[in-house]
């Protein structure tokens, strides 16, 4: 019994091929079955793990997406974002995002110091920028969940809703995934070390740090581009 590995195998591969948009959605299940020759059970566990790395989403009823659950309400997101631009959003993560981190480094318990990790090992293996932004969103969020604060956690998902609405145009050069020395490895590892070892401080200035490089590689991109 294989749980699913062969059917993740295959559905990875046909995935690879497509190259679908965010959000985009799938064939139907007993159309994927047919196309990759794969059982109901084998395509549902294959499902699953990609869910889990948040390769793709499922709304019962209407079918399966590739990328992240976006949020409920995305009337409010929408408009906030038609006002807003890269710019602002990064000024709100370089407000927030830091008190997270330094929040997380008080109140983290053992199972999100855990799925920081896993977050970390994620992205290091990830095969393509896609399945590196999801382990990079999914790492982000764990930062804001360790915070055990509602609020601060509602706010953060607003922001990270906004944050991918409104985003300079991405131009992604070879290789197709980053690279071992990208520089966010070293970034979030640090991050998740100051939380581990509860130590405020540097998690605040570990991921301003972070935000900070990431603005300003983003800034120039987009200046290129222009």
């Amino acid at each position: 019994m294989d749980n699913g590995q062969g059917a993740l195998t295959q559905l990875k591969a046909y995935l690879a091929q497509l190259n679908l948009p965010e959000n985009a959605r799938l064939p139907a299940e007993r159309e994927l079955c047919d196309m990759l020759g794969v059982s109901r059970g084998e395509l549902r566990k294959a499902l699953a793990l990609l869910e889990a790395e948040g390769e793709v989403w499922r709304h019962v009823g209407k079918g399966t997406f590739i990328g992240t659950r976006p949020p409920e309400d995305l009337s409010v997101i929408a408009r906030v974002a038609g006002r807003s631009n890269p710019a602002e959003v990064m000024r709100a993560r370089l407000l927030i995002e830091p008190l997270l981190a330094g929040e997380a480094a008080l109140h983290a318990a053992g199972d999100a110091i855990a799925e920081m990790h896993l977050c970390l090992a994620g992205a290091r293996r990830a095969e393509s920028w896609r399945q590196y932004e999801n382990w990079d969103n999914r790492l982000h969020r764990a930062v804001a969940e360790a915070a055990d604060n509602t609020v601060l956690l509602a706010l953060f998902d607003s922001l990270n809703a906004i944050r991918r609405t409104v985003v300079w145009r991405r131009l992604r050069r070879e290789p197709k995934r980053p690279p071992a020395n990208h520089h966010s490895f070293a970034d979030h590892d640090a991050i998740v070390e100051a939380i581990k070892t509860r130590d405020v401080e540097a998690a605040i200035r570990a991921m301003r740090r972070h935000l900070n490089t990431v603005h300003q590689r983003l800034t120039a991109v987009h200046e290129a581009a222009e």
